[in-house]
């Protein structure tokens, strides 16, 4: 199971390391479990984090999809790597709304943290618009299909896919657990036909819209979603270890 806090625009540095070192004496006093816990911090704490957290791996929230290059303001896959991130979160529904990103850019996106070494938190979901039409898997494979399926077999070993429906991220609205194990499986179907038994199997799906401690456990008892992407609940210590220990 992966527990992935997505920090977005929030914290300064002193207030994320300790932040981030709440989380990780609690984390030393739940014992042994088998649950990876992440934190997907703002660039200016990167550094700092990487070299002061033992037990959560530090991601970025988003990369760019150059190399190098009169790109003001951007920061490679390249740079991040040689800090000691672990990886990137890729396609989240705010940079796709804000920022006019499209699943062409995104898996250019995914290629360049692969080609680096970095693991991809990849994210895909519908609007409400598209649920109430009844269009969400609609959506979902066409979001999947440009992003994934020119990846080879190998590389998603570094990769999780996150499913975030985009209703229900930021709204308190939460996709029923049977909603959502709806979406999981179609993904893990989706990679079966496409990638093969041993991708759909290994693949790890995340679920991602306003998961707090009152419904991460009946989430994640579901056969197809292997932990959470969290927002708001990942930025009070407390709520953060309620949700880890659920997954454990």
């Amino acid at each position: 199971m992966i527990v992935a806090g997505n920090w977005k625009l929030n914290t300064t540095l002193i207030e994320g390391l300790n932040l981030a070192s709440r989380i990780e004496d609690s984390i030393s006093k739940l014992g042994p479990m088998e649950v990876r816990v992440i934190a997907a911090a703002p660039y200016t704490h990167l550094d700092r984090m990487v070299n002061s957290t033992d037990r959560i791996d530090v991601f970025a929230q988003d990369v760019s999809r150059h190399e190098s290059g009169a790109f003001t303001g951007e920061v490679s896959a390249g740079m991040l790597k040689s800090i000691g991130v672990k990886g990137s979160i890729v396609g989240h529904s705010e940079r796709r709304a804000y920022h006019g990103e499209n699943d062409e850019l995104i898996h250019e996106k995914i290629q360049m943290c692969l080609q680096h070494d970095l693991e991809v938190i990849y994210c895909c979901g519908e609007q409400l618009e598209d649920r109430k039409n009844g269009h969400t898997m609609k959506v979902i494979e066409r979001q999947i299909s440009k992003a994934l399926s020119k990846l080879n077999v190998d590389q998603f070993d570094s990769l999780v896919i996150a499913y975030e429906p985009v209703w229900a991220i930021g709204t308190g609205e939460t996709a029923t657990p049977r909603q959502a194990q709806e979406v999981h499986e179609f993904i893990r179907n989706w990679l079966k036909q496409n990638k093969g038994e041993e991708v759909s199997e290994k693949t790890q799906i995340l679920y991602g819209g306003s998961v707090k401690p009152g419904n991460a456990d009946e989430l994640f008892q579901k056969p197809d979603i292997d932990g959470g992407l969290i927002g708001g609940a990942s930025l009070k210590a407390e709520d953060f270890i309620q949700i880890v220990r659920a997954a454990g």
